[in-house]
């Protein structure tokens, strides 16, 4: 059976040796959801890229205790996979983060394109922005990851030209451009930035601004995806061209 994974501090990991306390949200789960017992394997992340395993040593109503036998840090990701994901709409926006956290991606970041129909403003920002960052966390937790997909402040065009100017490589989905995704040379380390559009589309002028970046416009197949899929089957198409899924 595959050992349960517990998310805590970095600093309580740091601390080892000696028993790690799982409390919280994440301990109320081990202690009276799973109901663990004493002996029984854990693994323990940071969502930082540290991931400790070893056994239940002590109970409480609330939390447990563990003793690690191992710890270990990942690697840096080379390269490391940005995903600019313009902003779906309802539950589509979580569906997209979940599925690009657990597929791979190591930065989302939300992009307010101009033919999105979801305008973030405000105190409805704030929100959807807390509702995406735990939502990969908790995917990262779900998909066994030691370091979870960071979410990052919503960006502007100007913001994304910006960061694809200085990308190892940029990739703009498209579904009238005629270089398939699945061709592309991935390089070995710097940032891979792929851009996921709206519904809509990437506008004439957000397509010019990219180029103008350095950016390459892709089409992942015949068949056009919704923005809430494409992201993460992109992400797929890239990590299988990287030592990362070897």
């Amino acid at each position: 059976m595959t050992a349960p994974v517990f998310v805590v501090p970095g600093e309580r990991l740091a601390a080892r040796p000696g028993p790690v306390l799982v409390d919280g949200p994440e301990g109320r789960h081990a202690a009276t959801v799973r109901r663990l017992r004493v002996g029984e394997p854990v693994e323990l992340v940071d969502g930082s890229g540290t991931r400790g395993r070893g056994v239940v040593a002590a109970t409480g109503k609330d939390s447990i205790h563990v003793d690690l036998h191992d710890l270990a840090v990942d690697p840096d990701p080379a390269p490391r996979l940005v995903v600019v994901q313009a902003l779906p709409k309802g539950e589509r926006a979580e569906l997209a983060v979940e599925a690009l956290s657990e597929v791979g991606a190591d930065i989302v970041i939300p992009w307010q394109a101009a033919r999105c129909v979801v305008q973030w403003r405000g105190d409805r920002a704030a929100k959807s922005l807390a509702r995406w960052r735990a939502t990969a966390r908790e995917a990262g937790k779900q998909a066994r990851r030691a370091r979870f997909a960071e979410v990052t402040e919503p960006a502007s065009t100007t913001d994304v030209a910006r960061l694809l100017a200085g990308a190892a490589l940029g990739a703009v989905l498209h579904e009238e451009a005629s270089a398939p995704l699945a061709d592309v040379q991935v390089p070995p380390a710097g940032d891979v930035v792929l851009v996921v559009g709206p519904e809509g589309g990437v506008a004439p002028e957000e397509i010019a601004a990219f180029g103008a970046a350095g950016a390459g416009a892709y089409r992942l197949g015949p068949s056009v995806l919704r923005t809430s899929t494409a992201g993460a089957v992109a992400s797929a198409v890239v990590l299988s061209r990287t030592a990362r899924w070897s």
